[in-house]
């Protein structure tokens, strides 16, 4: 790989915030009630999701959203997955729609508890908001009211201690990290870089708002800082140089800078951390802005930065 050039940046926030048909407004995923959502929540969750898991999570009191969100995740990843039964038709058990509801299970929830709008529509198991909402349901009848018997609720939704444990593990990632809630500074760098996802890397690009098709490495996480309104210089090494240092690899926090680069040609290469062992980057000559594992102690990896302090 070769060092980063650097050009000036000015550029507007993306913020990722989510809309929800019906719901008349606009909730950004930092706010609203329960854990704030990790850096790693908000690029692994589809924006319309991470909304309806935040608003349904409201239904059950004591209830965070993380788990009816982590239920998402490993039933069908949200509404992604490709398998029978997420977006029509069934699986090989009968289940239906992005949390995997049998028929009489949906039907037994639905008429006991009336869902948001169900005067509107038959509630379909297919619907995310149907769905969600139906699952906290599910869980706040199954123990899940104030927090009392978690794992009780979760093993009724599945009948599986390695659910359980999956859906706890997954919940907890979603929640910001034990070494406290992110700044403000940090979570708009990080919500800056998300927003630039899947553009293409471009050698000494600045970013659209520069008239560039994409960024290098360091501009992108120049921009991100920009946008928060911290200043970081333009290269890699520089801003390696700039600090302030992270000293111990297990200390990182969202928001750190990932570098990579040892004598003698010095620092080619940074990233931003996002927690969970994830990082956004702009990888390269033939590739796009993506999220992926950060390389420690694999690799060349030189060390961390940490420029909101």
């Amino acid at each position: 790989m070769h060092k980063q050039i650097c050009l000036t940046v000015g550029t507007a926030l993306v913020a990722v915030v989510a809309t929800a048909a019906g719901a008349g407004g606009i909730l950004s995923p930092l706010s609203g009630p329960g854990a704030r959502p990790s850096a790693h929540a908000m690029a692994d969750i589809p924006p319309d999701y991470l909304f309806l898991y935040r608003q349904a999570a409201t239904d059950c009191p004591g209830l965070d959203w993380s788990i009816p969100a982590a239920i998402g995740k490993v039933e069908t990843d949200h509404g992604r997955s490709t398998l029978p039964g997420v977006q029509s038709g069934a699986n090989y058990a009968g289940a239906r729609g992005p949390m995997q509801f049998l028929d009489s299970t949906f039907a037994q929830v639905t008429a006991r508890h009336p869902l948001p709008e169900s005067a509107s529509h038959i509630p379909s198991p297919y619907n995310p908001r149907d769905a969600i909402h139906a699952a906290v349901t599910l869980l706040c009848d199954a123990g899940a009211r104030e927090g009392h018997n978690l794992r009780q609720a979760i093993f009724a939704y599945n009948h599986a201690d390695w659910y359980v444990g999956k859906v706890l593990s997954v919940a907890q990632s979603y929640r910001h990290e034990s070494r406290g809630v992110p700044s403000t500074a940090t979570l708009t760098a990080i919500n800056y870089a998300i927003g630039q996802l899947r553009l293409p890397y471009v050698w000494g690009g600045n970013g659209p708002a520069a008239g560039d098709a994409g960024f290098d490495c360091s501009g992108l996480t120049k921009a991100a800082y920009a946008a928060a309104g911290i200043a970081l210089p333009r290269t890699a090494q520089q801003q390696f140089d700039a600090g302030p240092r992270v000293a111990d690899p297990s200390a990182l926090a969202p928001g750190d800078l990932l570098f990579y680069g040892r004598t003698p040609n010095g620092i080619h290469h940074v990233g931003v951390y996002i927690g969970g062992g994830q990082m956004i980057d702009a990888p390269g000559r033939g590739k796009v802005i993506r999220i992926g594992p950060y390389r420690y102690p694999g690799d060349d990896y030189a060390g961390a930065t940490r420029p909101a302090v």
